[in-house]
């Protein structure tokens, strides 16, 4: 990362909320977690709509594919100015107008309606900021987007997506890629609340994919529904990718285009 880039985003110490929609959200959710625990400072995470009236933070790091949402300009148009950074793909955007702080991922601007690149390569640049060394990740990264998947699309009409920690919102955007890119119903949860109740849905035709738990019991528990059980071995960002092909390989098993879902547009415009 270079010190430009570092510069743009919060400080250590600082009161900081981060906002987004759809997987835009999920990435939210997990830097907010990520950004706390490691001591950089109090962190929340908010869809864009419902960001607390009111309430002051240092900064707001907006992040923003396409830089057109409405509940995005809406809400930056309302900040303090000074507080707003603007984490798109896209340099021209309104939400770059709008924006006191940026950076732009123009490499990550996808034509696809169902954004892969873009959160990935967001989350990463994050995690750097914060003082990791992603170099291992990036090694598990490209493994997992050249070797086979390690499970059958076939059989699957069901998947479960559990996490702890950072790696709920992870959970939260591997589930959200099924249900876009390929119509499969499919859930997402933290992993100790997964028994207290969803856990009755799963069957023979069920994937519970564990990406972080606490508990190493719960596998036992999903195999016990009968259900194929993957029990994470990469680090949450490359498992991600795993989840992204996998959606991808649902969508052409059904015959579905993975890039261009149902009722779905790139940016969601309000009138």
């Amino acid at each position: 990362m270079t010190a430009a880039i570092d510069a743009q985003l919060p400080r250590r110490g600082e009161r900081v909320a981060a906002v987004g929609c759809g997987t835009s959200l999920h990435m939210a959710r997990a830097y907010a977690v990520l950004r706390e625990s490691s001591g950089h400072g109090e962190t929340d995470a908010f869809p864009a709509s419902e960001f607390p009236a009111g309430r002051r933070y240092d900064r707001v790091v907006a992040i923003t594919r396409s830089g057109t949402t409405t509940e995005i300009l809406r809400l930056l148009a309302q900040l303090d100015p000074g507080s707003r950074v603007v984490l798109t793909a896209d340099a021209g955007s309104p939400a770059r107008s709008l924006a006191d702080a940026f950076v732009v991922f123009a490499f990550a601007d996808e034509r696809s309606v169902v954004q892969t690149r873009f959160p990935t390569s967001v989350l990463a640049m994050l995690r750097t900021h914060l003082g990791e060394d992603l170099a291992p990740v990036i090694g598990q990264a490209e493994r997992a987007i050249e070797d086979p998947l390690p499970l059958e699309a076939e059989g699957i009409d069901h998947a479960v997506f559990v996490g702890h920690g950072w790696t709920v919102g992870i959970a939260d955007e591997a589930a959200l890629k099924l249900r876009e890119a390929s119509q499969t119903y499919s859930e997402a949860y933290p992993a100790m609340e997964y028994r207290h109740g969803p856990i009755s849905l799963a069957g023979p035709r069920s994937l519970v994919w564990i990406i972080g738990s606490s508990d190493d019991a719960i596998a036992d528990d999903a195999r016990d529904t009968g259900a194929t059980v993957r029990v994470a071995s990469l680090d949450p960002l490359a498992e991600l990718i795993l989840a992204q092909r996998l959606a991808a390989a649902l969508a052409h098993a059904k015959g579905l285009d993975p890039d261009h879902p149902r009722r779905l547009t790139r940016s969601v415009v309000l009138s």
